[in-house]
């Protein structure tokens, strides 16, 4: 197996960390399943992701929102 070096923020690896002992596994082993379920069925990650998008509370009520006006706050 290959090691590979990453450059990762000092918060978001402690984060990372804190979450694979919450869950039982190592780091190492969180990073592979993530990446082996992202590139083993993209579509699932892309079809998981509409459908969050889907369930969000956001709405805009049919009003159009312009390039510009988002611009100038």
């Amino acid at each position: 197996m290959a090691n590979v070096t990453l450059s990762i923020p000092d918060d978001l690896l402690k984060r990372g960390r804190s979450y694979a002992k919450a869950r039982g596994t190592s780091l190492n082993a969180l990073v592979r399943e993530l990446l082996d379920d992202t590139v083993s069925n993209p579509e699932a990650v892309i079809d998981s992701m509409i459908e969050r998008l889907k369930q969000s509370a956001g709405d805009s009520k049919g009003e159009k929102i312009h390039r510009e006006e988002l611009h100038r706050y």
